[in-house]
């Protein structure tokens, strides 16, 4: 079995010395393969990119028409330099790819985000065997144990109901890549409207492009006074307290994200109603999937790294913790808003 490590971080991101390329680089590299298209896990600038072909669509809404993408299937191998290369469902969001890496017997996956609920808007998670694990560690504390998404629908349904009832519109925050088109996809739509904002029009463009089902939705900024009563607004949370917001009238807000399940996050960001869902693996899962790998060896990155990997060796794993220099638009995890949101 090979004894040099697959995957090294370095100053530019996970590189693999092997096959000269880097797995989610923070820098611009000369080749890029990118676990999914959240903007903390890959950088515009590289001469090419390797991607599942599931999100190529969304990757090149993202990246611009000038970028070099190839895309692969979920499952078929890709040798580079003797390394074998394959992307397997992460469940994240559309596209989303665990990156599984094989040279001389020693089999490495490292993960990006991942989550084991069915979201039904991408290809549902699946477990990789390996040697050597790389887990994200999002949610990686014990106080984080996810309700099904079943139960928050309920509550969000219920919610929009109630204020529709009452004449008031409806504005749902959430990031616009991933959580947005999973509420759509998930809510009743027969309350009322669903009006979007720009950025969460743009990915809902790529989505439907590349064969997901979503509701008919409106793009606000183009809506008529008519369309906003009983209606639920899709927009990031950096559209809170602008005139893209105050142009609705009076409305009630919500918030959608794994971050609610703290006591004082919603008042922090001043909504009136928050809902706990997440697109990333709550500590059970976490623990689940590192278990079902079947890996030795497991680095955590991504998160709450050093409680999860202390926690990982006392159960007898060699675990380490991975210091990352990811900056970007994660859902859950960053909340900064990058230029796709800004816009309306």
């Amino acid at each position: 079995m090979n004894q040099t490590p697959l995957l090294v971080a370095n100053e530019n991101g996970f590189y693999c010395s092997v096959g000269d390329f880097y797995v989610d680089p923070w820098r611009p590299v000369k080749r890029a393969i990118i676990t999914h298209a959240h903007a903390d896990h890959f950088v515009r600038g590289c001469a090419s990119y390797m991607v599942a072909q599931e999100g190529e669509l969304v990757f090149r809404t993202r990246l611009g028409d000038d970028a070099t993408i190839q895309s692969v299937p979920y499952g078929q191998t890709i040798t580079i330099s003797g390394v074998n290369v394959s992307f397997h469902p992460a469940g994240h969001i559309l596209g989303s790819a665990q990156i599984r890496l094989e040279y001389k017997g020693d089999v490495w996956v490292i993960s990006g985000d991942y989550k084991t609920e069915n979201d039904h808007t991408s290809t549902p998670f699946e477990v990789v065997r390996c040697n050597h694990f790389i887990t994200e560690a999002t949610f990686g504390l014990p106080i984080y144990r996810w309700t099904s998404q079943d139960i928050i629908f309920d509550q969000i349904n219920a919610w929009w109901k109630q204020n529709a009832d009452e004449g008031k519109t409806s504005i749902i925050y959430c990031y616009a890549l991933g959580k947005a088109q999973r509420i759509q996809a998930s809510v009743d739509s027969s309350i009322g409207h669903i009006l979007t904002h720009g950025s969460v029009e743009r990915i809902n463009q790529a989505y439907r492009a590349s064969g997901v089902a979503l509701p008919e939705t409106i793009y606000a900024k183009e809506a008529d006074k008519a369309d906003y009563k009983r209606a639920l607004i899709i927009a990031p949370l950096s559209a809170r307290g602008t005139t893209y917001i105050r142009r609705f009238g009076e409305h009630a807000s919500g918030y959608v994200s794994g971050w609610m399940c703290i006591r004082g996050a919603r008042r922090r960001r001043a909504v009136d109603r928050g809902f706990v869902l997440s697109d990333h693996a709550d500590w059970d899962g976490l623990l689940s999937v590192i278990q079902q790998t079947g890996a030795e060896h497991v680095g955590v990155t991504h998160g709450y790294t050093s409680v999860l990997s202390r926690w990982l060796q006392q159960q007898g794993l060699d675990s380490y913790s991975i210091d990352t220099r990811y900056a970007g638009e994660n859902d859950d995890a960053n909340e900064s808003a990058g230029s796709e949101e800004v816009e309306e």
